[in-house]
């Protein structure tokens, strides 16, 4: 194994130390939002107001994707990287002072801490990719194999592990809070990313990702119309899914098909693991040889519509609405993974080379954005209309995703720039 490991690429290798980084930070990020969701709960919190605890978390997210990926031109992703792990290490020391300092101020502020370390690590990790990968097989038009089937492969490989390894991050949150309690366990998280930070300073390149030319602020803002048109859909992808997930479907499953806790959040887990690995495959399932582009985006966010009103109409039926949401969640699950997947490699093929996180930034600002819309609209729309409103506005949002995406131009000559 290690002999292995020796004759690999400098940039192979490199690849597996953000890989490694990358899936170490996700594992505390899923396990601390499974802590916060079952503590507060034992605290007679309501699901919209532990909802509500994640706001700064997605807030600021919108932020730091924003100004991160200007920061890492000037820096490089080394040490915005570096800057990940040491907030989220700082995050989740905050969370284990004891119970009577443990505040609802206070977790706001340390989920805006780690909102700020999660979209930074990611910024970085998914910036990386394009420098990292060799371009002397450019000349092979064999999916896989040219630069555009390896840039495809290892941006689903990175994200898809990512989302699987969150949804074992849920079960590592619960099992560290049955075995250890909440305060014992954000310590034993923090001194494990601690170790990681002191591992990925001695093995990162410095320079990795720092722009030849230093940036200016105001480049932060994308002039290429195919990157703001990509942001957009991606920015509507997003809200289309967290519109009905991440409140008014747990919300539902508890409170109208009667579901225990610790059932809701197990399935939630099962779903994102399960998403991850869809993905991950991703490259397997789609061919991004024979269309362009936009051309397969669109056409997946089409199918994302469809099983949207699908659901809706099932809904109305006369079949069990609890095997109703269940299938229809894990086929959305699925058709969502293969979208988001294709949409991350086209953020990467899009972006400039020097100074690739500026353009990776700006992205994902529309990423978290979505998000962040998405959340609060979750619960505002459930508490008001109910479930059909949540997914009659995620339709239209997937809708508007798959319209957006036909304007973005993927070239040969930006997937090698």
């Amino acid at each position: 194994m290690l002999n292995k490991l020796q004759t690999l690429s400098s940039e192979v290798k490199q690849y597996l130390v953000i890989t490694a980084n990358y899936w170490a930070f996700t594992l505390t990020d899923g396990a601390l939002r499974m802590l916060v969701v079952l503590y507060f709960h034992q605290l007679g919190y309501s699901p919209l107001a532990i909802a509500m605890l994640f706001l700064f978390y997605e807030f600021f997210g919108v932020v730091t994707n924003l100004v991160g990926g200007w920061l890492g031109a000037r820096i490089g992703l080394n040490r915005t990287m570096q800057i990940g792990l040491v907030l989220q290490v700082a995050a989740l020391a905050m969370l284990s002072v004891p119970d009577q300092y443990l505040t609802v101020v206070l977790v706001m502020a340390a989920q805006a801490l780690s909102g700020i370390a999660k979209d930074l690590n990611k910024m970085s990790a998914k910036s990386s990719i394009k420098a990292l990968i060799p371009k002397d097989s450019g000349q092979n038009e064999q999916q896989g194999t040219s630069f555009e089937g390896k840039l495809f492969r290892w941006v689903a490989l990175l994200t898809g592990s990512k989302n699987t390894l969150k949804g074992i991050g849920f079960f590592l949150g619960g099992a560290l809070l049955t075995l250890l309690g909440f305060q014992s366990a954000m310590l034993a998280m923090a001194s494990a990313l601690f170790l990681v930070v002191i591992a990925s300073q001695l093995l990162l390149k410095k320079d990795l990702g720092k722009a030849k030319n230093k940036p200016k602020f105001n480049d932060i803002f994308s002039k290429s119309a195919s990157l703001n048109y990509l942001s957009a859909a991606r920015l509507c992808l997003f809200a289309a899914r967290d519109v009905w997930f991440v409140v008014a479907i747990p919300v539902f499953f508890v409170s109208e098909l009667a579901w225990q806790h610790h059932h809701v959040g197990l399935f939630m887990a099962l779903w994102v693991i399960g998403y991850g690995i869809v993905q991950a495959l991703s490259p397997k399932l789609v061919n991004l040889s024979t269309k362009p582009v936009h051309a397969v985006a669109s056409q997946w966010g089409g199918m994302l519509t469809l099983s949207v009103i699908a659901l809706m109409i099932a809904l109305n039926s006369e079949i069990s609405v609890t095997w109703v949401l269940v299938i229809g969640l894990l086929f959305f699950g699925a058709v969502f993974a293969i979208n988001s997947a294709v949409h991350s490699y086209a953020i990467v093929a899009l972006a400039k080379e020097d100074g690739v996180s500026i353009d990776v930034g700006f992205y994902y600002m529309a990423n978290a954005m979505g998000r962040l819309l998405g959340t609060i609209f979750s619960g505002l729309m459930y508490q008001q209309y109910g479930l059909m409103a949540c997914l009659v506005a995620s339709s239209v949002l997937a809708g508007l995703a798959a319209l957006l995406v036909t304007q973005v131009k993927v070239t040969d000559e930006a997937v090698t720039a």
